[in-house]
């Protein structure tokens, strides 16, 4: 059986009192016991990394307001099919979404409801540095 590294993660709520007290705990298992374990700043931003692409985010906020299928998803973001499809493979894979097959057509859903939380918790934070965050060069050159 390979090894399973638990790393602690800091809860948000005592994170944001500035105490130090710890959450939940992050539990990688490696592929092989050769493996060293992954650290959770990385894990983390993997984590972070799914919600970076404007794509994809916009495939969420969609989703968010209810179940769509891939043509649903294309009408609503004016994205191409093949684009949507990938990106909805990514977010099933980092079980971001769930699919649900009715009939002939498969619908999405947002996998954990704690998602909407997350996003709502980063808009004041997004407005409060969008100056920011727009002038940033380090993140990217262009300001989507």
């Amino acid at each position: 059986m390979p090894p399973v590294h638990q790393i602690p993660a800091a809860s948000s709520s005592t994170h944001a009192r500035g105490r130090g007290r710890l959450g939940p705990t992050i539990v990688i298992v490696a592929q092989n016991a050769d493996q060293p374990p992954i650290p959770g700043a990385v894990i983390r931003a993997r984590w972070f990394r799914v919600l970076a692409d404007p794509t994809r985010l916009a495939i969420i906020e969609q989703i968010l307001t209810g179940a769509c299928s891939v043509s649903e998803l294309v009408a609503r973001t004016g994205l191409p099919r093949s684009r949507v499809s990938n990106h909805l493979a990514c977010l099933r894979w980092c079980q971001f979404v769930r699919a649900e097959r009715q009939g002939r057509r498969v619908l999405y859903t947002v996998a954990d409801t704690r998602l909407r939380r997350l996003l709502d918790l980063a808009d004041p934070l997004i407005a409060d540095n969008a100056e920011h965050l727009a002038t940033c060069h380090r993140i990217g050159p262009d300001w989507m």
